[in-house]
């Protein structure tokens, strides 16, 4: 068995945002996901067909959905319900902000 440290961050390249899927199965998929500075690109909606809960661990991001916008700071978490359009609408430049995103039915 190994051990990870989910806050744990290695040779990190601040122009890309890194995607790791930690568990997949039939019923969940669980993702880190490490933003430098990354958002949404301009125009471009998530519509999912699954829900997906997100917990920020580290740093500063704001979600835009349709009718809304929030702001997600160290352990602020949110449920997006499945085919709820939405972006990201920025992360920290100057920080490494770290997600931990579940998608489930």
């Amino acid at each position: 068995m190994s051990i990870k440290n989910i806050l744990e961050v290695e040779n990190i390249d601040y122009n890309k945002e890194v995607i790791e899927t930690i568990l997949k199965n039939s019923n969940v998929k669980i993702k880190r996901i490490i933003s430098t500075g990354q958002s949404s690109i301009e125009n471009f909606w998530y519509n999912q067909k699954e829900n997906e809960f997100v917990l920020l661990l580290q740093g500063e991001a704001g979600i835009e959905f349709e009718d809304d916008n929030i702001k997600l700071k160290k352990g602020d978490y949110c449920l997006i319900p499945k085919h709820k359009k939405h972006r990201v609408s920025y992360t920290k430049s100057n920080e490494i902000t770290i997600w931990l995103c579940i998608f489930f039915d």
